[in-house]
């Protein structure tokens, strides 16, 4: 399996476009120390020929440009793209639909509730049904991924519940605990190919015990690294939400994913969806080495892994 990192950074991007804090202004200063990152979403290829997204950023035109093996190859129109696999229904996470509306066939693969938003909506209408196939993503069920002809990807995606939150634009504080969240608004990916496995949780607001055991022996995994402090946001005084309240387990802390990672057999980690609060996007920050010393990787746009 080849993994392409096409954006890293969570909603708004690093630096985001109306955020003036530390981050933002070294980034905007050209800082070599604090690289920019477009918006959370991956790609999988069992081939390297055939790819499909791990969600679909609304950066997804600039990040398909950004990596070749996305291009066109042949012929007037075509893309390697075959789908679209989606853990949740954030617009960070289903924005780039709307890039991919140019009759080109294509897959999108999510569970039944976040079928439901984009039929929902009718703005993903503009995603002709002639050539745009949806197809449900049922909990705790190996589905093999198919190129648009119907021909085996020869990856297999197994969608798994974990804790989070229903989308900012779907809560409704009257629908009781969370918002009205139910198990499929937010899923984890497993993704396998033959014997290769990795794991996928942009993300996630806990690691219970269940969910360590699940991942335990992993040779890759990607994980929400939101936040380095649950209130971060409130510090820094860019906003007045915690991690927790926004569905994302902070990395630092006696509850943080760098203690809670510590004694899970783990191959590589890699730190995905990160805010443009996080003091871990500063290549000299003691938070960085601190991440890095604990066995850390922390992504960044265009990192390639191959499993």
């Amino acid at each position: 399996m080849q993994f392409l990192v096409l954006g890293s950074a969570a909603g708004g991007g690093f630096p985001q476009w109306n955020c003036n804090c530390g981050n933002c202004q070294r980034a905007r200063a050209g800082d070599p120390a604090a690289t920019p990152r477009t918006q959370s979403s991956l790609a999988v290829s069992a081939d390297g020929e055939h790819w499909f997204l791990l969600n679909a950023s609304p950066d997804l035109r600039e990040q398909i440009a950004c990596n070749r093996p996305l291009h066109p190859r042949r012929g007037k129109r075509h893309s390697p793209i075959q789908g679209a696999v989606l853990t949740n229904a954030d617009v960070d996470h289903v924005g780039g639909l709307l890039t991919l509306r140019e009759s080109q066939p294509l897959n999108i693969y999510a569970t039944r509730r976040v079928q439901g938003v984009l039929r929902d909506n009718s703005l993903f209408n503009i995603l002709n049904p002639e050539f745009v196939e949806r197809i449900g993503l049922p909990i705790e069920e190996p589905v093999e991924l198919r190129h648009t002809d119907g021909a085996p990807s020869g990856l297999v995606v197994t969608a798994f519940p974990v804790p989070g939150k229903v989308a900012l634009y779907l809560e409704d504080a009257t629908a009781g605990e969370n918002f009205g969240t139910v198990a499929e608004d937010t899923v984890g990916l497993r993704i396998s190919s033959g014997d290769r496995v990795a794991y996928y949780l942009p993300g996630c607001a806990a690691l219970p015990a269940s969910l360590q055991a699940r991942i335990a022996g992993a040779e890759l995994v990607f994980f929400d690294g939101t936040t380095w402090t649950d209130d971060e946001m409130l510090t820094t005084g860019v906003g007045h939400k915690t991690g927790q309240r926004m569905g994302h387990m902070s990395m630092s802390g006696a509850e943080g994913s760098l203690q809670a990672f510590a004694g899970i057999p783990v191959g590589r980690r890699v730190f995905i969806h990160i805010n443009n609060t996080n003091p871990v996007l500063l290549d000299d920050s003691p938070q960085r080495r601190e991440a890095e010393q604990a066995g850390w990787e922390i992504g960044y746009d265009g990192m390639e892994i191959m499993l």
